[in-house]
């Protein structure tokens, strides 16, 4: 699961709250171990998710930019590369 979790700050164009919300269903699947809450725990599941969410966009607007901005692309591209290097029959 922690591998959907990708870097979020300093992308052109900038991250979007579905992107941030993605992230934050992710750790809260991880954190509590349950791909899909019980309707005993929907709400605090589902008040996990926002309250990070919430929390990650409030620490991207704060974080101060690097250079250079960061494409969807390029991070694409780089991942295939890593993959390429791993696989040995690639």
């Amino acid at each position: 699961m922690c591998r959907n979790i990708r870097v979020l700050h300093n992308f052109e164009p900038p991250t979007t709250e579905d992107e941030i919300r993605a992230a934050a269903l992710q750790y809260v699947r991880k954190v509590s171990g349950v791909t899909k809450p019980s309707l005993a725990n929907e709400a605090a599941f589902a008040r996990a998710i926002e309250e990070i969410a919430a929390s990650t966009a409030q620490l991207l607007e704060q974080l101060p930019p690097r250079e250079p901005h960061r494409t969807r692309e390029g991070e694409k591209q780089k991942a295939r590369l890593r993959f390429l290097r791993r696989s040995p029959t690639a």
